[in-house]
């Protein structure tokens, strides 16, 4: 198929790549004209304006915007719109709030402009592994792009289906699923990326408690000095806890066993924020998540204003001196 990409960041470059080695061509536009002739060298039609960007496409065109989340997709989508047609389609890859999507489908509709949101899990390994592809829209507007998304899922591989799956009523076991109707796809998104804040958060507290496991408190004989890529690489093999993410963690650790070269200000792009958000909605309790997510925001912080007030507290009540 052809397809035009807007945005060639590492995940978006990474994307045209797969695509291009799948045998799809690719119209690229970007607004740095040196990530457009990067990816052109490779053998994307590269364009250097959103005109001649539009002029490249074929009717009816599909349009894939992988640009920051928040006001540069909007601006994006919206400026894009302008030069579409009916049966034109808009991909949003990138990490959109869920209601934005729907607001932005029905605005499209009565254009005739179909509205794909696709949560798209990957990172910079995905050009050689695939995205994990999350699909919200119109079942005939997705079931027409599935040649894209099958080359850019990471296809079932020597992964068997679950037991019971039927592979024939889902792609799931490809690596995309279509969600629902617009905003279903970032929806499962934002609750993915939820459930990876708590996942991340047990993992560094558990490496935590064994780096300090050699603590001078503890009595001598309770005292371990563990090497921590050598635990996370045994995990790994036969664990109930092995994931991807440990296997992420084993190579961080490997590469840097005090991980020195971080300061440990955690930033959070807003898919657990969301995901918090949509649980308060539906009432439903999220402990591990929301507590992760707070875990992040403290941090940015040296000390909090409720770190204070503990010590003020305690030196009011008992004495107690604040270490120096």
């Amino acid at each position: 198929m052809q397809i035009g990409i807007i945005g060639l960041g590492r995940m978006g470059a990474n994307m045209a790549r797969r695509l291009m080695a799948g045998g799809h061509q690719v119209v690229a536009w970007d607004r740095s004209a040196d990530a457009v002739r990067a990816l052109t060298a490779d053998g994307a039609a590269g364009a250097g304006s959103l005109e001649e960007f539009i002029a490249g496409l074929q009717a009816p065109r599909t349009v894939w915007v992988m640009v920051p989340a928040g006001d540069p997709t909007e601006q994006t989508i919206t400026t894009l719109s302008s030069h579409l047609q009916p049966d034109d389609v808009i991909v949003d890859g990138g990490n959109t709030h869920y209601k934005d999507d729907v607001r932005r489908a029905q605005a499209l509709r009565p254009r005739g402009i179909h509205y794909v949101d696709a949560g798209t899990s990957g990172g910079v390994w995905g050009a050689e592994r695939g995205y994990c592809l999350m699909i919200g829209g119109e079942r005939a507007v997705v079931e027409r792009l599935t040649p894209i998304f099958q080359t850019l899922a990471p296809g079932q591989g020597t992964v068997p289906p679950s037991k019971g799956l039927d592979p024939a009523t889902t792609t799931a076991h490809l690596g995309f699923v279509h969600c629902g109707p617009a905003g279903a796809g970032h929806f499962v998104k934002m609750i993915h990326n939820g459930i990876e804040y708590g996942l991340m958060q047990s993992y560094a507290e558990g490496f935590d408690i064994l780096r300090h496991a050699s603590s001078e408190a503890l009595p001598p004989d309770h005292r371990y000095d563990f090497d921590l890529a050598a635990i996370a690489e045994v995990w790994r093999r036969g664990s109930v806890v092995s994931s991807w993410l440990l296997d992420l963690a084993a190579i961080a650790l490997r590469e840097d066993p005090g991980l020195e070269r971080f300061e440990g200000k955690v930033a959070d792009s807003g898919e657990g924020r969301w995901t918090v958000a949509a649980a308060i909605e539906e009432s439903v309790p999220a402990d591990v998540l929301t507590t992760a997510l707070y875990t992040r925001f403290r941090s940015r912080q040296d000390h909090t204003f409720a770190e204070k007030m503990l010590s003020a507290l305690r030196a009011q009540f008992g004495g107690h001196v604040e270490p120096r």
